[in-house]
């Protein structure tokens, strides 16, 4: 009998480094990656006008319930691990969340200033549903409700500062060995991208591993300092499960 894979459904909003994450678990050998599982789904039920939306409905599966099914299934290959990168905002309130108990929750993690500057840079004009910092906070109550502890969280910040020690920290916690072929993939396009990765994986496909630590924090003004203070209290609510 073929033992079940490990899935790991890694949680963020986006501009969280979560594309990386994923480059590094697919970069070793042993590991399926699934980007977005429920992009199209959440597109499909919700309307929304985001860039590329047809494509990624086509690409995709807008049935949120056979999304979920594969989510808790066999492992693409057959491979041991089934890393899933998800986006906590496309877990509409609809959604049924039995499957999350077939899956290792873990919940990625970025400081708001420097999430909504990264928005910024793509000219993206987001509000605080975009961000997915309220729907990782809730996701995150409903793991540790099933669970009854508190699930795993990573910052971003501290994989940028030290990839290997903070990726070797997670692979422990998963119960999975650290190889140093996460730290490194080839520069492009990569066959598992989805399909909205034209428009926003262009800095990415630039990186062959993770960039280096990240500075102070940006400087917002406006709405958008309006946005990260609003924002800020979920990140807080996480930030202290960070290991």
């Amino acid at each position: 009998m073929t033992a079940a894979p490990l899935r790991i459904a890694m949680w963020s909003g986006p501009r969280n480094l979560s594309t990386a994450l994923m480059y590094a678990f697919a970069a070793r050998g042993d590991c399926a990656v699934w980007d977005e599982p429920f992009y199209a789904a959440y597109l499909a039920a919700t309307g929304l006008d985001h860039p590329m939306r047809e494509a990624i409905i086509a690409a995709g599966d807008p049935d949120p319930a056979r999304v979920a099914a594969a989510c808790a299934g066999p492992s693409p290959r057959g491979q041991p691990l089934f890393y899933q990168k998800h986006m906590t905002h496309h877990m509409l309130p609809a959604v049924d969340r039995g499957w999350l108990q077939s899956v290792t929750n873990v919940f990625l993690i970025r400081h708001p200033a420097r999430v909504i500057a990264s928005y910024l840079a793509k000219r993206e004009e987001p509000v605080l549903a975009d961000l997915g910092f309220a729907q990782q906070a809730g996701i995150f109550d409903h793991v540790a409700s099933l669970t009854g502890r508190a699930p795993l969280v990573i910052d971003s910040a501290d994989i940028r500062a030290d990839p290997a020690a903070t990726l070797a920290r997670l692979c422990a916690a998963l119960g999975i060995p650290f190889t140093t072929r996460m730290l490194h993939w080839p520069a492009g396009p990569k066959p598992y991208d989805g399909a909205w990765a034209p428009h926003w994986y262009g800095a990415v496909h630039c990186s062959t591993g993770f960039d280096r630590a990240e500075g102070p924090l940006p400087a917002l003004g406006g709405t958008y300092a309006d946005l990260a203070a609003e924002a800020l209290p979920h990140y807080e609510r996480l930030a202290p499960f960070a290991f």
